[in-house]
Parts: C-alpha cells; sequence; structure tokens
C-alpha cells in the first residue's frame, strides 16, 4: 500500500503551519515501519513562515525533517514575497511552482491534504 503524502499550505499564519507539522508528527507515529515519503508544499504567503525569523516553528520542524519530512518551497512565492534563498530554513528545496509540484506528486500517488 502507497502511504505517500503532500501536505500543501498556502497560509501565513504560523497556526496553520503548526497544524501541518502536528499533521505530519502524526502521520509518521501512526505509521511505524512503513515505508513513504512525506512532503509539504508551500506557496503563496506560506513561503514567509520558512525563513530563520520563524525559529519555534522550525525548532517544530527539524525533527520531522531529521526523519525525513521534506518541505518544498514555491521560487515564485519567493520572488513575490522578496525573500532571498539565504533567509530560508535549511533543508528546504526550492520547486519552480508549487501548485506545479503538488500536481506532480498527486500524479506519482501522493494522497493530497490541505489544511
Amino acid at each position: 500500500m502507497n502511504y505517500d503524502l503532500c501536505l500543501h499550505i498556502d497560509s501565513s499564519e504560523p497556526a496553520t503551519l503548526q497544524l501541518v507539522l502536528k499533521n505530519a508528527a502524526n502521520y509518521c507515529k501512526a505509521l511505524p515501519g512503513e515505508s513513504f515519503h512525506l512532503v509539504v508544499v508551500a506557496n503563496g504567503p506560506a513561503v514567509r513562515l520558512f525563513t530563520d525569523e520563524h525559529t519555534e516553528l522550525r525548532e517544530q520542524a527539524v525533527p520531522l525533517m531529521q526523519e525525513g519530512l521534506e518541505i518544498r518551497l514555491c521560487a515564485n512565492a519567493l520572488a513575490d514575497n522578496k525573500i532571498e534563498r539565504s533567509r530560508l530554513w535549511q533543508g528546504c528545496e526550492v520547486v519552480p511552482a508549487g501548485l506545479v509540484e503538488v500536481v506532480r506528486l498527486q500524479r506519482e500517488g501522493f494522497a493530497y491534504i490541505k489544511p
């Protein structure tokens, strides 16, 4: 069975990202011993939350990233929000377009959730 999951966020509200990260942690906890990919795709104003200014959120995400959570940020949204890549959390990947990335993951069989 395929347990690959894409969590999508486009809100700049810290509480929304906290919920996404909590869902990711619960998902990992519920699937001990299973092999799966877990990806968070952020676009729009959500990319603002993945900068070094948001240390509390980063501290919540780091253990999940160490366990394999991938965070992919939309290059278009970064440009629209004037965010330099040097300000991003270490380990975040920049993709050309967030929505295209969501569609690509769905085509690969990822389940999709947007809080």
